[in-house]
């Protein structure tokens, strides 16, 4: 009993009230985003009558004016901080989803996704050069770990919420859904409020802009893998919620079920995962976060070609449990390792330059992924598996390339 409660107390993430005020206006905002993630293309597709190639068109332009939208947010950030930034970001976000229930061509859908994928692009520099900015460094793997537990929360909530209450017979319901995401964009600009913006430090660090951060090669290596992971990882989410209804026959509330069990998984396994990658080789994490997810997809694939409803649900459910477990790897490695190789004085820049990478990612996985869908739903799986399993193997051999003191998760110990 001992061990166990003294292996409690080491999970406890130690953060200041501050840094859990923004996780809090975070996990509010999850939880819109959750409500509306896992049915987008549902939305276009099945609602609005977009064909499948065309609304992954309109989900990847989300990504691709974040790809615009990060390097100016990462400035911004370098000059006037990550809080306000962080506000901006989400009014502008919440003026988009607000547009969603007006759709009615295929431009109002590219318009409004836009406007959402202009807000995100402010969204991630700010918001982790702020966590970066109220937390020292060894504490960094935790604070991102927390961000990471109350994100994927709001998000499982939202996503079965969502659930119950989405039905394409009725299109008011996702009326609803958009109008509430919205909602909790505001709620947590109004949070933003409390938290203090921390003293940008500029005094000895180097200068040059994003001249200076585009020469550090280590860097450009590390947001490569990441673009990578998110094609054919995090991106490949958005799509299975189509796939799960139109080629397994799952209904809407089973999708948020499906969401859930990704949720209670990261929220439980995340901590502790953070606590066993202490003092580990953040490269090979990276090759088993590769393996695990390809496992995950190759479980999808099962799913959709052999099994229909309630069994596919749970098979499903299965996979998403697997693929969770990839994410806390993940969210131990990425955000942390990044702040490491940023200098104080452009952290904002090399967080764009990062969320960048996400942007390439989530470009690339709905905009194939959406034709391939179309066209041979079941080769989606193995591809996307094929890919992780290669971003892991290309880890492995970068290693050698990061600087000693960035080779390994930081230990508390």
């Amino acid at each position: 009993m001992r061990t166990a409660r003294a292996y409690l107390r080491s999970l406890d993430p130690q953060l200041p009230r501050p840094v859990w005020l923004l996780q809090a206006g975070g996990l509010v905002n999850a939880l819109g985003n959750g409500l509306i993630y896992p049915f987008v293309l549902i939305y276009l597709h099945n609602v609005r009558g977009i064909s499948l190639g065309t609304a992954g068109l309109v989900v990847a332009t989300n990504a691709l004016v974040g790809f615009v939208a990060n390097p100016i947010a990462g400035a911004i950030v370098d000059r006037v901080g990550g809080r306000l930034t962080l506000t901006g970001s989400l009014v502008v976000s919440a003026l988009g989803l607000s547009l969603f229930p007006l759709i009615d061509e295929t431009w109002h859908a590219f318009a409004a996704m836009a406007i959402v994928g202009a807000g995100v692009g402010g969204f991630w520099p700010g918001q982790s050069t702020l966590i970066a900015g109220l937390i020292p460094p060894e504490r960094r793997p935790a604070a991102y770990s927390v961000q990471r537990i109350t994100m994927n929360l709001g998000i499982g909530l939202g996503g079965l919420t969502g659930g119950l209450i989405a039905t394409t017979d009725r299109p008011g319901t996702f009326t609803l859904l958009f109008v509430l995401d919205a909602l909790t964009c505001l709620v947590f600009a109004a949070v933003l409020t409390r938290v203090p913006e921390p003293r940008l430090e500029t005094a000895g660090q180097p200068s040059g802009g994003y001249l200076s951060v585009l020469g550090n090669r280590i860097f450009l290596g590390v947001i490569a893998l990441n673009a990578l992971l998110v094609a054919s990882g995090y991106a490949m989410i958005e799509l299975l919620g189509v796939f799960a209804k139109n080629e397994a026959s799952v209904t809407e509330r089973g999708i948020g079920l499906i969401w859930l069990v990704n949720t209670v998984t990261i929220v439980v396994a995340q901590l502790p995962i953070t606590k066993f990658l202490e003092g580990k080789r953040r490269m090979r994490a990276y090759l088993g976060l590769g393996v695990v997810w390809a496992i995950s997809w190759l479980v999808v694939l099962a799913a959709g070609a052999w099994l229909e409803a309630g069994a596919a649900v749970l098979v499903l459910a299965l996979a998403m449990l697997v693929f969770g477990l990839g994410e806390c790897i993940h969210g131990t490695v990425q955000a942390p390792l990044v702040m490491d190789l940023a200098p104080p004085s452009l952290r904002g820049r090399y967080v764009a330059l990062s969320a960048t990478s996400w942007s390439v990612g989530f470009v690339a996985g709905p905009a194939i992924g959406g034709f391939v869908l179309d066209a041979a739903p079941l080769l989606l799986w193995p591809g996307a598996a094929t890919v992780c399993l290669l971003t892991g193997w290309l880890a492995i051999g970068f290693e050698r390339r990061l600087p000693q003191r960035a080779r390994r998760s930081p230990s508390q110990h």
